[in-house]
C-alpha cells in the first residue's frame, strides 16, 4: 500500500514538471519572431559567458532562452531590473549576469526547488516535512540574493584590506612627482590583483575614452557601493573642484583608512568576546563545576553507603 501511494506520488510531480516543461515551450512558441531570434542569439553567446556560480552554469540555457525574453523590456520589472543591476555590479557579476537573467533566474528556481523537492521525498532520498515544502519556492526565490550578497561581502572585505596599501602607493607616487592619472597607472602594474585595482583599471580606461577624472572615479564609487570608497572619492573629487595638493590628501586618507581598519578590528574582536561568552558558560563552566564538585559527591556517596 506505502509503494502504491509513493508511486501515485511520484507520477504526479512528474506530471507538475512535464506540465511545467510544456508551458514554457508553449510560452517560447506563441513569442514573436523578432523575440525568438533574441532569444537564439543570446543562448549563441551562453558559450563564452563565464559564470562563478556552477548551478547558473547549470541552468543557464533554459532561464536565459525560455524565461529571459517573456520579461525582457516589461516595464513592471524596471524597479526590480535597478535594484539588482547595482547588486551585479556591485558583487563583481557584470560579466556573468544581466539583471534580467537575474531576475529569470529567482523565477525558475521558484518552480524548481518545489519540483526538486517533490522528487527527493518521492523516492524517499530524504524525509522532507510539508511545511518545508511549502516554503521551498520562497528559499528558491531568496536563494540568488543570498548568493549575490555573499559575493558583495567578500568583494568589499578584499576592498578594505588593499584600500590602505593601495592609497599608499597612490601618495608615494604623487609625491614623486607623477600626475595622479601616473599614480593609478603606476599602481596597477605594480599592485597585486584584486577588485579594488581592476575597479582604478577601469576609471583608467574610462578617463581615456573621455570621462572626467571626477567622473571616472564616481562611477567606480557606484560599482563598488562601499562607505569607505564613497567617502575618499568625495574627497579626492573635492580637491580636485578646489586645486588642492592631490599627494597631501592622499596621505591624510591613508592616515584615516589605516584608522578607521583598527577600529574596525577593534570592534571585531570585542564581539568576538562576546561570542565566546556563551559557549564558555554553556561547556566549559559545567566541566569546571563538575570537576570540582565530583570529589565531594563521591565522597557523600560512599559515606551515605556505609552508613
Amino acid at each position: 500500500m506505502n509503494a502504491l501511494i509513493e508511486y501515485r506520488t511520484l507520477v504526479l510531480y512528474a506530471g507538475y514538471a512535464l506540465i511545467g516543461l510544456a508551458t514554457f515551450i508553449l510560452g517560447n512558441m506563441l513569442l514573436s519572431e523578432q523575440e525568438n531570434m533574441n532569444a537564439s542569439e543570446n543562448l549563441r553567446q551562453l558559450d563564452g559567458k563565464k559564470t562563478s556560480n556552477d548551478f547558473v552554469r547549470l541552468t543557464r540555457p533554459f532561464f536565459s532562452q525560455y524565461i529571459v525574453p517573456a520579461i525582457r523590456s516589461k516595464s513592471r520589472f524596471d524597479e526590480a531590473r535597478l535594484k539588482y543591476r547595482r547588486k551585479i555590479i556591485s558583487g563583481g557579476l557584470k560579466d556573468e549576469l544581466t539583471a534580467d537573467e537575474f531576475i529569470a533566474f529567482k523565477i525558475m528556481l521558484v518552480m524548481v526547488f518545489p519540483i526538486v523537492g517533490g522528487f527527493v521525498r518521492a523516492l524517499d532520498f530524504a524525509d522532507i516535512p510539508n511545511y518545508v515544502m511549502l516554503f521551498l519556492p520562497v528559499i528558491g526565490y531568496f536563494y540568488p540574493d543570498f548568493w549575490v550578497n555573499g559575493r558583495i561581502k567578500a568583494r568589499h572585505a578584499q576592498v578594505i584590506k588593499s584600500m590602505p596599501f593601495v592609497v599608499d602607493l597612490l601618495a608615494l607616487s604623487t609625491e614623486a612627482g607623477l600626475d595622479f592619472i601616473g599614480a593609478i597607472q603606476k599602481v596597477v602594474e605594480k599592485a597585486a590583483p584584486g577588485p579594488f585595482i581592476d575597479e582604478m583599471e577601469q576609471v583608467l580606461k574610462e578617463i581615456k575614452v573621455g570621462s572626467s577624472r571626477s567622473e571616472a572615479l564616481r562611477e567606480m564609487s557606484f560599482r563598488i557601493n562601499l562607505q569607505e570608497v564613497n567617502s575618499f572619492v568625495a574627497v579626492l573629487c573635492s580637491a580636485d573642484q578646489m586645486g588642492a595638493s592631490i599627494g597631501k590628501v592622499l596621505r591624510q586618507q591613508s592616515d584615516q583608512i589605516r584608522t578607521l581598519r583598527f577600529v574596525r578590528a577593534e570592534k571585531a574582536g570585542a564581539l568576538a568576546t562576546q561570542k565566546l561568552m556563551f559557549p564558555t558558560f554553556a561547556l566549559i563552566l559545567p566541566a569546571i563545576l563538575i570537576m570540582m564538585l565530583m570529589p565531594f559527591g563521591l565522597q557523600a556517596y560512599m559515606n551515605g553507603g556505609g552508613g
